[in-house]
Order: structure tokens, then sequence, then C-alpha cells
């Protein structure tokens, strides 16, 4: 049974690949549909896009790397591994801020408070977003630069002193872990605070409803409801995904093992495959379109039997 487990993980790996490419492409294209007819696309419609398109090359990357890592060593020489490293930043950075701006949109789009800052940002709503998303290119910009460093230095090493060389080894990994934490932490505290702050403007929505003694299951209600379960999952999934990723690289630099790193990487897929689920579960368009499509699969499979 034990010998089996290492193949397991590769299967698992695979139908979260395969599961994660369909659900993510389902959305990119019911949002090119729809804007091919309507000539526009809406604002949650393009973010939407981007973060499906970010998950999409993020997964092939992860693939990739298994495949290089697991299966075929001699596949993975030095500028296959730097273009792996640079994909894989680039694309995990805009699967976590798309996914921020996702949540912000959220909050700003249903949540109600009289603040004058809040309804500031609520009129610039598209321009909020768009300065956000662009202001974090600044740190992809530094990461791959670091990580140009780093590789290089590994590569050809550093003519001189060996305590030098070493120091700078360090402070290379030191420089690129703090950056990738510091992205980490900045985007997951705005989605943090975005969902404290829809939380209250649901509890100040209900009070306003018991006071005026109508029913909790109105539409504000509901909105606001369905934004926080898709902000749970959100939460929920990038915290196991990040965890992985942690324990992925420590286990790739120091034990080498083989079934852990599997594991970890199946894990990591659950991230960028489930939580477009939610999200499709949680658009009422996306869901619909979903639904219709399950139901021509359900009649063509009828009409064959």
């Amino acid at each position: 049974m034990l010998t089996s487990i290492p193949n397991f993980f590769p299967i698992l790996l695979t139908t979260e690949f395969v599961l994660g490419i369909l659900v993510n492409g389902f959305i990119v294209l019911v949002n090119c549909i729809d804007c091919i007819k309507r000539h526009k696309i809406s604002l949650v419609d393009r973010i939407l896009t981007g973060l499906a398109f970010s998950r999409i090359a993020l997964l092939c990357v992860i693939i990739i790397n298994l495949y290089a890592t697991c299966f075929d060593s001699t596949f993975y020489g030095f500028e296959v591994h730097i273009l792996v490293n640079i994909a894989w930043t680039a694309s995990n950075h805009f699967s976590i801020w798309f996914a921020t701006n996702l949540n912000i949109f959220y909050f700003l789009k249903i949540a109600n408070f009289s603040h004058f800052l809040f309804l500031y940002l609520k009129r610039r709503l598209n321009s909020v977003l768009l300065v956000m998303i662009l202001g974090t290119l600044v740190f992809l910009f530094t990461h791959l630069s670091v990580i140009n460093i780093d590789e290089n230095m590994l590569k050809n090493g550093y003519k001189g002193n060996i305590t030098w060389e070493t120091k700078l080894k360090n402070i290379a990994r030191l420089s690129n872990m703090t950056i990738f934490t510091l992205t980490n932490f900045i985007s997951f505290a705005m989605s943090l605070m975005s969902f404290a702050l829809l939380i209250i403007s649901l509890g100040k929505h209900l009070k306003k409803m018991q006071l005026n003694a109508k029913g909790a299951q109105d539409p504000s209600t509901k909105v606001h409801t369905r934004a926080l379960q898709t902000m749970i999952s959100y939460f929920v999934l990038f915290a196991v995904y990040t965890l992985a990723l942690i324990i992925s690289v420590w286990i790739s630099n120091r034990l080498q093992n083989k079934p852990a790193v599997l594991f970890c990487q199946a894990i990591l897929s659950l991230y960028p495959s489930n939580h477009s689920f939610f999200l499709i579960w949680g658009n009422k368009k996306l869901k619909e379109a979903f639904l219709s499509f399950l139901g021509q699969l359900g009649c063509w499979e009828k009409e064959r039997k």
C-alpha cells in the first residue's frame, strides 16, 4: 500500500490540473463570449478574466515544475530553471493580486458606509483597482531582479573569499523571501480588511432591517452573504497554498523527499483550481452559464443512450 502512495499524487495533481484548466478556461470563455455579444466588458468580468488567465499559467508552471523535479531532472537545465522560476513568480503575483482586487471590489461595491473616504474610493472604483494592480508591478519587477541575481550567483559563483560568497548568497535568498513574504502579507492584509469591513457592513444592514421590521433575506443581505462566502473560500485555500509552498521549499532544499514534494505540489494546485469553482458559484452570470452547460451535457448524454 505504501508503494502506491507516490503513484497516487501524480494522478491527483494531473486531475487537479485538468479541472483547474477547464474551470478557469470556462470563466475566460464565458466572459469573452459575453464581451463579444455586448461589445463591452464589466469591471468584475475583467478582474475574473485576468485572475483565470493567471491561474491557468500558474497551473502550467506547477505541472512543468513537477515533471522537471520528480521525473526528468535532465530537462531542468539552468535556462529552463530560470524561465520556470520567472514564470511562476509572475503568474503567482498576478493570481494573488487579481484575487485581492476581486475582494476589494466586493467590499467597495457591496458595503454601505457613510465615511467620506469610503465614498471617494467607491466613486473611483475603476481607478482604484487599476492603480493598485499597476502599483504592485514594483514588487514584481523587484522580485524578478532579485531572482535573476540569485540565479546568476548560483551559476557563476563568487570569485573571491568563500565567506563573502556565502554571505552574498544568503543575502540574495533573504531578499527573495522578504519580497515574497511582504507581497503576500500586504495582499492578504488588504483582503482581510475588506472582509472585516464587509462583515461590519452586513451587521449594520441587518440591524437596520430589524429596526424597520423587515425580513433578513432581502437582496442586499444575499449579496453580502454570497460575497463573504466567496472570500472565506479564498482565505482558506490561500492559507493552505501558502503553507504548502513554504513546506515545499523547505523539503526540496533539505530532504529531497520525492513523495513529500509530490504531496505539496498536489496541495499547491488546490488553490488555483478549487477557488475558481467558488467564483463561478458566487457569480450569477457564470453560475447560470455553468448550469446551462451541465444541462446541455446531460441532454447530450441522454441522446447518445
